[in-house]
């Protein structure tokens, strides 16, 4: 038996394992664009302002960022077909807890639960990616994943939109039940089992370490921007959070099979897509959250006309990762990131142009130019990941990416909601000039914040990424 047929990996699985990663994708990116599109309507019911529903989107990213970095070793040890299935059906669960939720802090929880799903969803398939292709191939490959979820975010605003304008909010978790089922099924006839025949003891310890900083340092961006505890007390939960990452690192010097394997961090083209991609997440993450407040608080759209008008994005995303391979191929990583993360920036500046005099079309163009630079920066930042990782820390590598990614996109929206609180601070949400005004100052400071991350690629050499993006082989043959 071949290594592949012990694994699972025959011509058919191979057909049909993008399909089953983009499954997981699209489910995700689906609950995420319906619920941003809904939060105005979900807090007018539960009787709480816009942005203290923030708990109900960092609740979920807060939940992949703790258990996503134990994803790798669970793929490992368990086999990445029980993990992916088990994953995808902890997700609808969690799905039809939020429909059913009588109230916020069970809606929060609820999105918890579907969070503990989506941590091994997205992971587990990435890893199922990197041992079945080829370097090479690892470019088309994920952009051929990524598009079927990219439609995702094109119908969600819509259908988001339209549930809650004809039917009661918590129609919008339904929406994944017969997806997530069909998936399971799928799952089980097709997905390739990967796994580790000696796999190392979990890192206990430094499981709670990590996870009890992230959390507790979640948890102060989320109570700071609502001014509801003391400084003195904010302080000391920000100092204990940092106490208990500075352990978990020193703690992961000290043993052979840490949490998370930070050794990996000396690998230029990782470390660099890594935690640049982090910090440029802390001003991108924001946007999903901050619009709909802007259309349909400030400007005055109805959830239906505030989520189509977010769809140009979706479509623009779809349309650059068709272009994006022969940019990079044509410029390099290097380049296409430095340039790229400026101009995402400087996208965002402009939303501080919008209010209620904007053309619509003015709208839509943004939202096209938002949607091509952030597809072009993701993709050449995640296909730069595992340039030049080896097979055998896939799982490593995996879990650190993913776990940095969640983690900015969750950091995103509690640092979006803090600027936004600091410049709506006692403006009323029917004083719409001033409310427009605030999230004008807020779309600044992001904006500016992202131009700067993009001096950290900067680090990058012109060549590196070139066995993915085939930069520097067309360049030799040019010559």
């Amino acid at each position: 038996m071949s290594a592949n047929e012990h694994h699972g990996l025959t011509p058919s699985s191979l057909r049909v394992l993008p399909w089953l990663v983009a499954v997981g994708l699209f489910m995700e990116h689906l609950d995420i664009s319906i619920l941003n599109t809904a939060v105005p309507v979900i807090a007018e019911d539960m009787g709480a302002s816009a942005l203290s529903l923030k708990a109900v989107l960092t609740s979920y990213t807060l939940a992949l960022a703790i258990f996503i970095p134990i994803s790798g070793w669970v793929a490992d040890r368990f086999g990445t077909r029980r993990v992916f299935r088990m994953a995808v059906a902890l997700f609808t669960i969690g799905s039809l807890l939020c429909a059913v939720s009588a109230n916020l802090p069970m809606l929060i929880a609820s999105r918890f639960i579907q969070g503990v799903g989506g941590s091994m969803m997205v992971p587990v398939g990435r890893i199922a990616l990197i041992r079945a292709y080829p370097r090479s191939q690892m470019l088309a490959m994920m952009n051929y994943v990524v598009i079927p979820a990219l439609v995702a975010p094109l119908v969600g605003p819509f259908i988001g939109g339209t549930l809650v304008h004809w039917l009661p909010w918590r129609s919008i978790f339904l929406v994944n039940l017969p997806i997530g089922v069909v998936g399971w099924y799928m799952i089980r006839r097709h997905m390739p089992d990967f796994r580790e025949e000696d796999t190392p003891p979990l890192d206990t310890l430094g499981m709670l370490l990590f996870g009890a900083g992230i959390a507790l340092l979640s948890y102060v961006l989320e109570v700071f921007g609502e001014h509801t505890w003391p400084p003195i007390e904010i302080a000391l939960m920000f100092g204990a959070s940092m106490v208990l990452l500075i352990a978990y690192r020193l703690h992961a010097r000290h043993v052979s099979t840490p949490l998370l394997y930070l050794r990996l961090f000396a690998v230029r083209t990782f470390r660099i897509p890594v935690v640049g991609g982090f910090i440029t997440r802390l001003g991108v993450g924001g946007m999903p959250f901050l619009l709909p407040l802007l259309y349909q608080v400030g400007l005055g759209y109805t959830p239906l006309e505030a989520g189509l008008l977010t769809t140009p994005l979706a479509v623009a995303a779809i349309g650059m990762k068709i272009l994006s391979r022969h940019l990079l191929a044509r410029f390099g990583h290097r380049q296409v990131l430095l340039w790229n993360t400026w101009l995402l920036g400087a996208n965002i500046m402009c939303y501080t142009f919008v209010d209620t005099h904007t053309p619509v079309a003015i709208i839509v163009l943004l939202s096209l130019f938002q949607g091509l630079f952030s597809s072009l920066q993701f993709t050449s930042m995640n296909s730069l990941v595992y340039a030049d990782v080896d097979d055998d820390r896939a799982s490593e590598a995996s879990s650190i990416a993913s776990t940095a990614q969640q983690l900015a996109l969750s950091f995103g929206v509690a640092t979006a909601s803090l600027v936004a609180a600091l410049f709506l601070r006692g403006v009323d949400q029917t004083d719409h000039t001033a409310y427009i005004h605030g999230l004008h100052l807020t779309f600044l400071v992001l904006g500016a914040f992202t131009i700067v991350s993009g001096l950290l690629f900067r680090g990058l050499r012109r060549e590196d990424g070139s066995n993915v993006s085939h930069f520097v082989l067309r360049k030799e043959a040019v010559e």
